[in-house]
């Protein structure tokens, strides 16, 4: 694929897109990044605020530990610190400079009920409405579809700004239709790398960092000590990294398709297996397009948020990038893919929190065997299960099980946690 090709520069947006950094677990940081969005239009500390969330955004803000804030987890103390403390100009990263007496101030207005979160019913799976109040005055900002993709700004009852994205995407992002496994094959085979090298770095650098934090230290349960003592490395590294970051760590990591976890997991045992493997720098970067892409091509199927754990699919694409650098075939490449997702889907995700480490662990066990019956050109046949006669329709399938099918799955989770 050359320069000239459409797609080619499509590929590249969607790279620069998804592959950022976040400070901590993105949904209450999307939260916080709203909240601080909201106090920036207002130019004062409000009396009091309302938050309104969809279900999945209260559901992976729940369990887990917010950076920079101390022992604090909730959809609440991630609004409040927003508030009081965040820099909506970092983005993802609006908590990482928050002064430490910040986190005492959170905790004596969560006492005073100084914010009210509710449920947004038959909303998206990402949507949030925040709402401060200061003199009389309400500033009110609204989240959808996307941790960064503000929609409206109201100031005092009138309209300071509203999405209006002229290519209709529901997320303001790249549309990912263009995707398909044999194209992004042929992208990381024939892209230029330095159009896109900048972030794969940043990638490689952050989330390296944030997993030797978590095999370092003791962050959550330990997951990836467990694995790395073991001699396991490369679920080792991906798993520690979501200990550290799970548990509140304030490193950032290079996310993919709105997630640190999935950001690790399609990384990590990439770059682990090709140091293994003695494999050299730009064959690794090329591995690592090649991952990032199949997980988001993947994830666009099931949506941002929802039942289905998204580290299959991250891992997924490392099973893949672990085909490539063994010089597997666009076949085999397949094959991998059927594969993991032939095995792994289905499982699911009841919110971001310590857990998430071992559930990236057992993903990434999947993905491996998948790209080690692939080399054997071995793989799960047509009408076994989910799997169609093509890779194409097989990643359909799954995600309009994900989708639709756990639609029901993902209410009774949320069910279950709320009470």
């Amino acid at each position: 694929m050359n320069r000239k090709d459409k797609n080619y520069h499509q590929y590249i947006a969607i790279l620069k897109e998804e592959l950022v950094p976040a400070g901590g677990c993105t949904e209450p940081i999307a939260i916080a990044y709203t909240a601080a969005v909201a106090r920036k239009i207002l130019g004062k500390m409000p009396e009091h605020m309302e938050v309104y969330a969809s279900g999945n955004l209260i559901k992976n803000a729940k369990s887990v530990y917010i950076p920079n804030g101390g022992d604090l987890r909730g959809v609440d103390a991630a609004a409040v610190l927003g508030v009081i403390g965040g820099n909506p100009d970092r983005e993802l990263e609006v908590l990482l400079d928050m002064p430490p007496d910040k986190v005492e101030e959170t905790r004596l207005l969560l006492e005073k009920n100084f914010c009210k979160v509710s449920v947004l019913e038959n909303s998206e799976a990402l949507h949030l409405v925040v709402c401060l109040y200061a003199e009389g005055e309400k500033t009110e900002v609204e989240l959808k579809n996307a941790h960064l993709h503000i929609v409206r700004i109201e100031k005092g009852g009138k309209l300071l700004f509203c999405s209006k994205d002229d290519e209709g995407n529901e997320d303001g992002l790249t549309d990912h239709d263009c995707l398909s496994v044999e194209k992004i094959y042929d992208f990381a085979n024939t892209c230029c790398l330095e159009d896109i090298s900048e972030v794969l770095e940043k990638q490689i650098a952050c989330n390296r960092k944030i997993a030797e934090e978590g095999l370092k230290n003791s962050w959550g349960i330990n997951v990836g000590k467990l694995y790395y003592k073991n001699g396991r490395f490369l679920q080792a590294y991906a798993a520690a990294a979501s200990d550290a970051r799970m548990s509140g760590c304030n490193m950032p990591v290079v996310i993919v398709s709105g997630s640190g976890n999935q950001g690790a997991t399609a990384s990590l045992p990439v770059i682990l297996f090709a140091e293994e493997k003695g494999i050299g720098h730009e064959r690794l970067l090329r591995a690592l397009v090649l991952s990032n892409l199949i997980t988001i091509h993947l994830k666009s199927g099931i949506g941002r948020l929802s039942a289905y754990c998204g580290a299959v699919c991250a891992a997924t694409g490392s099973g893949c990038a672990m085909t490539y650098l063994d010089g597997g075939s666009l076949e085999q490449i397949e094959q991998t893919i059927t594969n993991s997702i032939g095995t792994s889907s289905g499982m699911v995700c009841d919110g971001a929190k310590p857990s998430c480490a071992a559930k990236i662990a057992t993903s990434l066990e999947g993905a491996i065997m998948a790209y080690e019956l692939a080399m054997r050109h071995q793989a799960f046949l047509p009408g076994e299960g989910i799997i169609m006669d093509s890779v194409e329709k097989t990643i359909g399938a799954v995600g309009c099980m994900a989708s639709e099918g756990m639609y029901e799955t993902d209410r009774v989770i949320l069910d279950l946690m709320t009470k």
